[in-house]
């Protein structure tokens, strides 16, 4: 659907430049590490973001409490592949 005669996929990459990620990491039961993201701006379509990093990123993952959890410690690839997917890096908050 067009905005105005603007294609919606603009408005969806303007807001990813604004949009805050905060990136963690846990451990869950057995020593397994879990990578979760947190997004600033909850109008993001998360099963879609959340697909394309499992994909990227060659791992198993679910969104839970508006939140995308990872499998696997991924803090080393995780902003490059964010930034490769319109994000703004100065955006993007690690540990």
């Amino acid at each position: 659907m067009k905005i105005g005669g603007l294609p919606e996929e603009l408005f969806e990459e303007l807001d990813k430049s604004t949009t805050h990620v905060k990136v963690t990491t846990e451990r869950r039961k057995f020593g397994k590490f879990v990578t979760i993201v947190e997004l600033s701006d909850k109008g993001n379509n998360i099963d879609r973001i959340a697909k394309e990093l499992k994909k990227k990123l060659a791992c198993g993952g679910a969104v839970k409490e508006n939140r995308i959890e990872l499998q696997g410690n991924h803090l080393d690839k995780i902003k490059k592949v964010l930034v490769q997917m319109g994000y703004a890096e100065d955006q993007i908050e690690l540990p």
